[in-house]
């Protein structure tokens, strides 16, 4: 049975369902956008449960959160604060952290500025510099098929006036082509009908300013050597947002990490190829939890 909650942090308090067993160890889970919730996995990580308990977090301001969070404390840096402050709430001296897309990049900045908090931390579909992200415009141009192309760039361009719930719920639904490896992969349906059972709940406002400020500006890869506990990157192989040379980079600069290609998935592998996602995570986790 899912235990919510609502964890103070100290200026704020963050919403977090726990799915899991009590008994074992946490793992925060961060969703990407910025501007989604937790529902973004829906159901896809519960197979973890049989290592993990999870923490589906709702970041500062987005979700189920208190969405009176001064706007000014909407950075990366502090969400990568509230990642140690969600431990301390729960009362857990250790956990461990699992950050997708926008979520990989408060996972990686907690980690670098945080060293050593986390038990073990995977990093899935992240970059460790804004750089990756600045030639977006012209990957977009280039998508196939064409068909499809108007439609994406569109929804990107339109994320600067995003104004209404409906309307991040709109944007997100013509971007997913972007987002997997096959445009046109039947489970994009099946995977927006599982995210609509779970009730999300949009931060059109949080969106509207991160994308107009270069999601965050994450800017590490000059300090990844301060990572000091275990790493794990993931990376989809035809991802065309957060590119794996950009993974790539992370595990040859942290000591020690690991690194793992899903070579049949863009930038959703835990829905692209989920078995096989599950495996190379929950491996990981016992390993570092151990």
């Amino acid at each position: 049975m899912d235990d919510f909650r609502q964890l103070d942090v100290g200026d704020t308090r963050l919403h977090a369902v726990l799915r899991g067993p009590e008994t074992f160890p946490p793992l925060i889970v961060l969703h990407g956008g910025p501007g989604l919730d937790h529902t973004e996995f829906a159901d896809y990580l519960d197979p973890l449960t049989d290592t993990v308990r999870l923490v589906l977090l709702d970041e500062r301001a987005q979700g189920r959160s208190d969405r009176e969070a001064p706007a000014e404390t909407w950075t990366l840096g502090q969400m990568a604060a509230d990642v140690s402050a969600v431990a301390r709430a729960l009362g857990a001296p250790r956990y461990a952290v699992f950050g997708h897309s926008y979520g990989a990049f408060v996972a990686l900045q907690h980690a670098v500025e945080h060293p050593g908090a986390a038990a073990a931390t995977v990093v899935c579909c992240g970059v460790g510099s804004s750089r990756w992200l600045d030639d977006i415009p012209e990957r977009l141009q280039s998508f196939e098929p064409p068909e499809l192309r108007e439609q994406v760039q569109t929804s990107w361009a339109n994320e600067a006036d995003v104004r209404t719930e409906a309307d991040l719920a709109r944007l997100m639904h013509e971007q997913m082509p972007w987002h997997f490896a096959d445009p046109r992969d039947p489970r994009i349906a099946d995977y927006e009908v599982r995210v609509e059972a779970a009730g999300p709940r949009y931060a059109p406002d949080v969106l509207r300013q991160f994308s107009v400020a270069g999601y965050g500006g994450i800017e590490v890869e000059d300090r990844l050597e301060r990572v000091t506990g275990p790493l794990l990157v993931l990376a989809g192989r035809h991802d065309r947002t957060c590119p794996p040379g950009a993974s790539e980079l992370i595990a040859t600069r942290v000591p020690g990490a690991g690194l793992h290609i899903f070579e049949g998935s863009g930038h959703m592998p835990f829905v692209e190829e989920p078995e096989a996602f599950l495996g190379v995570v929950r491996g990981f986790l016992r390993g570092s939890l151990a």
